[in-house]
């Protein structure tokens, strides 16, 4: 298929880095990943993926919180840390598993 048309965007330089990264690691350029992702568009009739807000009130969003507010956050978690309320890597993940096994 010829290439004729060209697509100029402008987006933060580090969500590109990040992107390209990733895809050299997969073997595909940007130009490649992105007529991939239109393709996919075509074929699903819409983002060939869900576009939703987390779940619950313990979701995270830092695109959504204030530096001020992530500042807060990870205050909270050094301080948690310091009055040793922590669970071991193992218990966390196994119920972290268990809560969103149907996710």
């Amino acid at each position: 298929m010829e290439k004729t048309a060209t697509l100029n965007l402008r987006l933060n330089s580090d969500v590109k880095r990040n992107a390209e990264a990733v895809l050299s690691s997969l073997g595909l350029s940007m130009s490649a990943a992105i007529t991939i992702y239109l393709k996919q568009i075509a074929l699903h009739g819409g983002i060939p993926f869900d576009l939703k807000l987390p779940k619950g009130p313990n979701s995270l969003n830092t695109d959504l919180m204030s530096a001020e507010e992530i500042r807060s956050f990870i205050d909270k978690g050094l301080d948690d840390i310091d009055k040793g309320k922590v669970v071991k890597a193992k218990k966390f993940f196994a119920d972290f598993r268990s809560t969103h096994a149907n996710d």
